[in-house]
């Protein structure tokens, strides 16, 4: 149906629609937070769990919207929090290709979720429409899912009561973890087309995964002794896996699957999963393994992964998000020249001022490709690897994928190899393409990746870990007046500050006075403080380098105001205790990551 603009009147408030989201709405009223309000940002709505069933009604409506939007195309509503503990939850909105909800509609998703009457959530509904120049009558739909939290169901009720106020039909998807929902909506919404992404079910999810993992076998390469262990993080991840694993030959893949207790919520995220392991530096509880064995953490919804394993004497080595996007690079980047395209396709990678130095070298002048900086946040690194014609990226926490262009996989299409070389390396990068999920950073086919990888190059963790030395690195946290006052200068990716200058002027002063120095300040997103990240070749120079940066912060823009930190500590004791703060935790013991 063809969209056409309408403008709602109040004398159409009476429409049936509208009526029923009044009428529907009172059932889910907003839990009274005073004049604090929720916020949509990158991982959607995240909060307790008995505060979000006005929430989710709230998102019910906008999916509808967005829906309408793109003339009845499927967005997809994910319920899950995530890493967060089990008595959290939260909501995101899946846009038609799979990925994360437009920047622009963060807005109307914070709007509709903080009216505080029935008839503000109509009102507002109806202004929404108005606004986006919408036609209300056009065809919508949407697919849902959630993962294993006990809250989940309460939540679904509140998003098919908006779905069925607002006339809107719907799939419910079950359990299941982040990036199959991500899969559900580009698959259904390229059903039938050219660019059909696969079977729409969860099932077909698995058959992509397994039988795209099974094309790589084409040529022999070298079995790895013993499985690779498998922290679930007492999350969805776990009956995902165990599903995946049915249809994966074991003497091709073996895993074992630890953490898998998804009966007992308070068992979720709780000492285990990849944030613990990556915050901590430490292997997940309970930890039964040997020395040198292959173990790797999944989060609670499955979207991140991380590796790790233990030397002899309880040695911790992790092998985060930099590592995994410089061994995915490295065995991508041979295949594109093996194959005899890299006068055709172009491969970057893309990072944040956060990743090790050490990786950025590693790839710059080891690996000889492009490495471009974007803002911290998942978004911003999937929109930038999108304009790639091979795009890797990963954050540190293990969160990320590679991206094939339309122009590279016509390419891969196309090409005709000159060699039986060039023919194996051709239907690798073919596989690859497809088992690599390229809507979301999605840890099983992550996994299956980095299993791919290793096997291929005939690489245990000790050769993978011995590719670059991590430069020693440190965050800490500074308390200020007003974090506002903190401006990153634009296409910097927050590595410098516009504001306050003589910030800037003092870290141009002292940065240079160490080896390999690298330092720059970023303002929280939830509390009046900045984090100042420092990297040297020394972990000692770490340490004075910032004691250089706390100076010239505090010095410069000041400290909390006396009156001040009363009032806004008083702020932050009662967000969290109404459940609107959900700070993570330190990363060590008194809000600093050790240097390492």
């Amino acid at each position: 149906m063809a969209a056409r603009e309408e403008t709602v009147h109040l004398e159409d408030m009476e429409d049936s629609e509208f009526m029923k989201i009044l009428n529907a709405s009172k059932e889910f009223p907003r839990v009274d937070t005073g004049t604090r309000d929720f916020t949509y940002g990158t991982a959607g709505f995240r909060m307790r769990a008995d505060l979000l069933p006005s929430v989710m009604f709230a998102v019910g409506c906008l999916a509808s919207l967005r829906s309408r939007k793109f003339n009845g195309t499927t967005i997809g509503v994910m319920i899950t929090a995530s890493h967060n503990p089990a008595e959290d939850n939260g909501v995101k909105i899946v846009d038609p290709e799979g990925e994360m909800l437009s920047e622009e509609w963060e807005w109307y998703a914070t709007g509709l979720a903080n009216c505080r009457t029935p008839e503000e959530l109509r009102n507002a509904f109806i202004h929404s429409i108005n606004l986006l120049r919408l036609n209300h009558e056009a065809d919508r739909k949407v697919i849902f899912a959630r993962d294993t939290r006990p809250s989940g169901d309460t939540l679904v009720i509140a998003l098919k009561a908006a779905l069925d106020a607002t006339n809107t039909p719907y799939i419910d998807y079950g359990v299941a973890t982040t990036p199959q929902l991500h899969y559900l909506v580009r698959a259904t919404n390229t059903l039938g087309s050219d660019r059909e992404y696969g079977e729409v079910s969860i099932e077909g999810y698995y058959k992509k995964l397994s039988g795209s993992f099974l094309k790589t076998l084409h040529i022999e390469y070298a079995q790895q002794s013993g499985p690779v262990f498998v922290d679930c993080a007492n999350g969805v991840g776990a009956p995902a896996l165990k599903e995946l694993l049915k249809y994966m030959p074991e003497d091709k893949f073996k895993a074992v699957v630890v953490n898998d207790n998804i009966d007992d919520p308070e068992r979720l995220n709780n000492r285990c999963g990849a944030d613990f392991v990556k915050t901590q530096q430490r292997v997940p509880q309970p930890h039964t393994g040997k020395a040198m064995e292959r173990w790797c953490s999944l989060d609670g919804d499955a979207d991140r992964i991380v590796y790790y394993f233990e030397e002899e004497g309880n040695v911790f080595h992790l092998l985060d998000g930099d590592r995994i996007a410089t061994l995915a690079a490295s065995y991508i980047g041979d295949l594109v020249k093996k194959s005899g395209l890299d006068e055709q396709i172009t491969l970057g990678v893309v990072q944040t001022a956060y990743a090790n130095g050490a990786s950025t070298k590693y790839i710059e002048k080891t690996l000889h490709l492009k490495v471009e900086f974007t803002q911290t946040g998942v978004k911003h690194l999937h929109h930038a690897a999108a304009r790639q014609d091979v795009g890797v990226y990963f954050e540190a926490n293990g969160h990320g994928t590679v991206l094939f262009s339309e122009r590279a996989l016509k390419a891969i299409r196309m090409h005709e190899p000159q060699s039986t070389a060039q023919l194996n390396a051709l239907t690798t990068l073919k596989a690859l393409s497809e088992m690599i999920n390229q809507t979301v950073g999605d840890a099983l086919s992550d996994l299956l990746l980095v299993k791919v990888i290793l096997s291929h190059k005939e690489w245990t963790v000790t050769e993978w870990l011995s590719t670059y030395k991590d430069l020693p690195n440190k965050i800490i946290k500074c308390n200020v007046r007003d974090k506002n006052v903190f401006v990153t200068t634009p296409g910097t990716a927050d590595r410098r500050l516009d504001y306050p200058p003589a910030i800037q002027e003092k870290f141009d002063e002292f940065i240079p006075k160490f080896r390999e120095g690298r330092c720059f300040v970023r303002a929280s997103g939830t509390e009046d403080a900045v984090r100042i990240y420092g990297e040297a070749a020394e972990a000692y120079d770490v340490e004075h380098m910032l004691g250089y940066a706390a100076d010239a912060v505090i010095t410069i823009s000041g400290t909390y105001i006396s009156h001040l930190t009363h009032v806004r500590a008083g702020l932050k004791k009662e967000e969290i205790a109404m459940g609107l703060r959900r700070d993570p935790p330190d990363p060590r013991p008194g809000g600093e990551q050790r240097t390492r």
